[in-house]
């Protein structure tokens, strides 16, 4: 942004000037870490009040703050600096308001370089004044020409996609789940905080003196829980998957075990959860400063995917974009180039599975690839490299071509930039909550939550089917 200033001779009475901003929750969030003022009121989450509603009220001060910009970049822009400013609060602002900040030069001080401007805060949707005031500053000295373009940028850690997601799962009936050894705090933890949220109602299977004891020290109460008692490791998860085959569960989660011994009883041909596609896993995670979740698989079980196991690797993601909101999910499959290259079977197997979803092989998403990473998940690089496609620039899913990519990309942006991270096995006859020990709580909630969407939608399937014959 190019900024030129008036120096005290340019100003007149009269000159005038005004800006407009929209204010977000992201604001208040920022206001309140910048200033110290902690108010509920201010914040979208909380209720100030008492009323049960939250307010995210734009703070007095903040508001009052829209006029500086106007005197810093505008009138008399550059090398402004105040002397006083006088408020009275007329109305209030909320996030999401519009609103457009004045200020009017009203006198001239030639002995002090001093200028008086009348300061005014308006609503955009009916122009009723909620800010009047008066400031006195000191007018610039030198005429400047200042560009500001390099301002470093501020992203809030703010998880707001998983924050929907929640809100999205919280009508639905808790989600019947066999969960495997959950016998640390970590694990029981968070199958127990799921319950709480009636994302799922749990059945523990493992080692139920250690599932007790855990409980015991954790201060939690397991009232109404069943506990079956098996305490070898491999044993359980067996127990585990065969109550989802007697119809008692309808998910599988894992405790504190290691992923293959929970996977390899449900991969079982004989008595596993087989549906018909190979297990993949899916990462939805939530980005600060990403405007929709961002799935990135596979991650955590297939090493090495062929081109046959990539078409069930994206299928099973775009069937999960669909159980959280996303329409038509946008598939980039990633490469280190975005052209072909044979020397790079990556970039073969994304052209490939390009022309699969283009001849109806893969379905319910729009699959475009190879892509490199910058060109699929940022907008302004897809445009230098003269990338015309519905998905360089604003993928939905991240398809890696292998499990080292997969998972450095997802720890990468879990402990770089700051991401949630939610994971679900998909394949099997029911999801399964895959949770890590470094989880935190609203990563251990968002597991549940997808996987609940996921059944949700896919049972409602099948009942529907059921009911039109």
């Amino acid at each position: 942004m190019l900024l030129e200033n008036k120096v005290f001779e340019d100003l007149a009475i009269g000159d005038r000037e005004e800006l407009r901003r929209l204010c977000t929750l992201d604001d208040l969030i920022v206001f309140a870490n910048v200033s110290g003022n902690h108010n509920p009121m201010h914040l979208a989450d909380h209720d100030g009040d008492g009323d049960g509603i939250p307010e995210a009220l734009c703070p007095g001060m903040f508001v009052g703050s829209l006029i500086s910009a106007v005197l810093g970049n505008v009138l008399p822009g550059a090398g402004t600096l105040y002397r006083s400013q006088q408020f009275d609060f007329l109305g209030r602002a909320s996030a999401g308001d519009e609103l457009i900040s004045s200020v009017e030069v009203i006198a001239k001080d030639a002995a002090t370089g001093c200028v008086t401007l009348k300061t005014e805060v308006r609503q955009a949707r009916d122009d009723s004044v909620i800010l009047r005031g008066e400031a006195v500053v000191e007018a610039p000295k030198v005429r400047i020409h200042s560009d500001v373009a390099d301002l470093p940028g501020l992203i809030v850690q703010r998880h707001r996609h998983f924050d929907a997601l929640l809100d999205r799962a919280a009508p639905l009936p808790a989600l019947r789940t066999a969960v495997a050894c959950p016998e640390d705090a970590n694990s029981l933890g968070g199958a127990l905080l799921a319950r709480d949220h009636t994302l799922i109602d749990p059945i523990f299977v493992g080692d139920a003196a250690r599932i007790r004891a855990t409980a015991q020290d954790m201060g939690a109460d397991l009232t109404g829980i069943e506990v079956i008692d098996i305490p070898d490791h491999a044993r359980a998860a067996t127990r585990a998957v065969a109550l989802v085959n007697e119809g008692r569960a309808d998910a599988l989660m894992k405790g504190h075990l290691h992923t293959d011994q929970l996977l390899r009883p449900a991969i079982d041909r004989a008595t596993g959860l087989r549906g018909g596609r190979r297990f993949t896993h899916v990462f939805v995670m939530d980005v600060p400063g990403l405007a929709h979740p961002l799935l990135v698989t596979d991650a955590a079980i297939n090493i090495a995917p062929d081109l046959k196991t990539k078409v069930d690797i994206v299928q099973n993601a775009i069937d999960v974009a669909h159980a959280i909101g996303i329409e038509v999910p946008k598939v980039g499959v990633l490469s280190a180039v975005e052209t072909v290259n044979p020397d790079i079977p990556s970039s073969i197997d994304a052209a490939l599975l390009s022309k699969m979803a283009e001849r109806g092989q893969i379905t319910g998403g729009i699959v475009d690839g190879p892509l490199a990473m910058d060109n699929a998940v940022d907008m302004a690089a897809a445009r230098t490299k003269g990338i015309v496609s519905p998905v360089a620039g604003q993928a939905d899913i991240l398809v890696v071509p292998g499990l080292d990519a997969g998972n450095m990309l997802a720890k990468q942006l879990t402990y770089i930039s700051h991401a949630e991270a939610a994971g679900v096995v998909m394949g099997a006859r029911v999801p399964i909550i895959l949770n890590s020990r470094a989880d935190d709580d609203m990563s251990r909630l968002a597991s549940c939550a997808v996987a609940a969407l996921h059944h949700h939608r896919v049972s409602g399937k099948v009942s529907g089917q059921g009911s039109a014959k």
